[in-house]
Formats: C-alpha cells, structure tokens, sequence
C-alpha cells in the first residue's frame, strides 16, 4: 500500500503539487494522466523521493515519512524508500559504458552488495522475462528505443522493488517501439506488479491501469477506476482532455489491462 497525503510541492515560488492525496493498493497498477506541466513526473517522484515534498506525508508499506519546509527525511529514510521502489526514466539512463547485462546487474553489486555471479543471474532472469536475453553483452547504443526502454525495466526490477514508478515509459519511442514496450508492462501488470505511472499516451492508460488520476496545475480533478474516468468523468476537465481518446475505444472495451480484465 502507498499513500500520499496533502502533497505540496514548490519549485521557487511556484506550486507545482497542491495538497495531492493519492493512495495505490498493492498489486494495482495507477496512471497518472494530465496536460503538459500538470504535475505527473514530479508527483512520481515525491513518491521515491528524487523530489522532496515541503509538506504532507508519504506512506509505504509499514514506513510513514512526513515533510515540512524546517526538516528535511534523513537520508538513511530517503534510501530506504528508494530501495522499495524501481524507477523506469522516460529516456532510458542506461550507463552506456556498461553493456546490457551490467546495466542490469550495476545496482545489485554496487548498492547490494550482490555476489557477481547471483546477480549475473538475476540479470539473466530478467533480460529473458523482457524478451531481450539475446542482447546481454550488446552496448546500449547498439539497441533501439525499445530494447533500451526494456533493459531499464529490468534494471527497475532486479532488486525486488515493492512498487514500480513508469516516468512516459513509451513517449521518447515512436508507435512500433512502444509497442514492445507496452507488452512488456501489461505482462507485469497480470502478474500483479503495484505500478505507477506518468503518461501522456492515454491508450497505455486505457490498456494497462485499474485506475486513473488526472491531475492539472499541480491539483487531483478526478481519480477512479480506469472505465469510469474514460467512459463517465464527471469533471468537465477530464471530459475534455480522454475525448480524443474516449472516440475511439473499441465497442468491447469493457477493463484496463485486456478487454473483461477483472
């Protein structure tokens, strides 16, 4: 379980998180959706702490940090958080020194403290699982779009994390790379992987989320199961910004994550 409550968030004067309250339920799989500059990526953020909230608390698991603008979370609480959760960067941040089974098996060794071998493995495990084990020794610059965006996946999962945070894991890839990537995410997302994520592709959403939150201008609109926020928002906001999407759906488009998902 996850929960943040009354979220603030400022860069200079300016708020980018307005009092957010947002709770994910394990196994779950959450979007956050919104207009360019609504605060998605840095609400994704507070949530492994790259950002640092100026008020309201965050909740994982067993663990409850809260924020002010006089204290700041030590850092052995910061590191904490961070190794419960996996990050997937927009643009990949594979190391390009390191080939793909390094890039995987980097965090493991050096943060871990993994023997090499155990974490050979663990990378090899997981090359496989994201369909891409015949690159392991390749370099990242040899790899398109879509096979550095699945090396970062498995990097975010080697260590185990309780909850996954997708940063427009498909915006930097054109429709065929993402494609790769989408099949990727949705086979985690029925195995039961908590997942959260920012996006501006709101089929993703649509295909892969049991529920959605829009958020504008640093402010939750709407939040809800995926069918209700596409197919009935009660915010004219919302209706606004998944009618391109919403015009389009499939008659059979009944759940997230696979038509009758349930």
């Amino acid at each position: 379980m996850i929960r943040l409550e009354k979220i603030d968030k400022y860069f200079g004067g300016l708020r980018v998180l307005n009092s957010v309250d947002l709770q994910l339920a394990s196994g779950n799989v959450t979007a956050l959706i919104g207009p360019s500059g609504s605060g998605k990526s840095t609400l994704l953020r507070c949530v492994n702490l790259l950002e640092i909230p100026e008020s309201g608390a965050l909740e994982l698991g067993d663990q409850r940090l809260e924020f002010s603008r006089d204290q700041r979370p030590s850092r052995e609480a910061v590191l904490t958080i961070r190794r419960r959760t996996g990050m997937v960067f927009q643009n990949f941040q594979l190391f390009p020194h390191l080939t793909v089974r390094q890039n995987v098996m980097e965090g493991l060794v050096t943060v871990l403290k993994w023997d090499k071998d155990k974490a050979r493995a663990r990378a090899d495990e997981l090359l496989e699982k994201v369909g891409i084990a015949q690159k392991a020794d390749a370099w990242p610059s040899t790899l398109s779009g879509g096979q550095q965006q699945r090396v970062a996946i498995a990097r975010a999962l080697a260590p185990s994390p309780e909850v996954l945070l997708c940063d427009e894991p498909t915006s930097a890839l054109d429709p065929g790379l993402a494609a790769e990537v989408v099949e990727v995410l949705k086979q985690l997302a029925v195995e039961g992987m908590t997942m959260l994520m920012a996006t501006h592709d709101l089929r993703l959403a649509a295909t892969i989320a049991r529920d959605v939150v829009f958020l504008n201008n640093g402010v939750v609109v709407e939040a809800g199961p995926s069918r209700e926020i596409f197919m009935q928002p009660r915010a004219p906001e919302t209706e606004r910004f998944v009618s391109t999407l919403t015009h389009s759906l499939p008659d059979e488009w009944t759940e997230p994550g696979g038509a009758g998902r349930r």
